[in-house]
């Protein structure tokens, strides 16, 4: 559980931190459109602060972690979300100053793409935990 709260932790100064340098570099740069960056803050606390909070939440009242399927969520689910957020800053960044990337637009697509997935694995991996737990209270109480 300790894991969780600090994971949620992590996610919430990360999501403070892309709010500000969203606000300071687009500033700092005099760019006044519309940019990837901007999306990195409520992902960040939506995907991270948020789902690992209400995991606590959920382990407070029955430790799921323990589960064989919560190692995979955990490196899954972590390694889709900083993915996703990095694709976010390297195209918010070059959007800003107007840098071409090395790599196509379809590349970065890609690699977002994949990142987006892995978040979705984790997420379906998350709520079988949850229904596991569900299911013994529920097996539990009938009892």
């Amino acid at each position: 559980m300790k894991r969780l709260i600090n994971t949620a932790l992590v996610y919430l100064i990360a999501g403070a931190a892309a709010g500000v340098f969203f606000r300071e570099f687009t500033k700092l740069s005099g760019f006044a459109g519309q940019t990837a960056l901007g999306f990195m803050h409520p992902h960040l606390l939506a995907l991270g602060f948020l789902v690992f909070l209400i995991a606590t939440l959920f382990a407070l009242a029955s430790d799921f972690t323990g589960d064989r399927l919560f190692k995979p969520f955990y490196l899954v689910y972590n390694i889709g979300v900083v993915i996703t957020a990095g694709m976010m800053l390297v195209r918010g960044v070059a959007q800003v100053t107007g840098t071409v990337l090395p790599l196509p637009d379809a590349a970065l697509s890609g690699i977002a793409g994949i990142g987006h997935i892995m978040v979705g694995v984790g997420l379906v991996l998350l709520v079988i935990m949850f229904k596991r737990v569900v299911d013994r209270k529920a097996a539990v109480a009938r009892a």
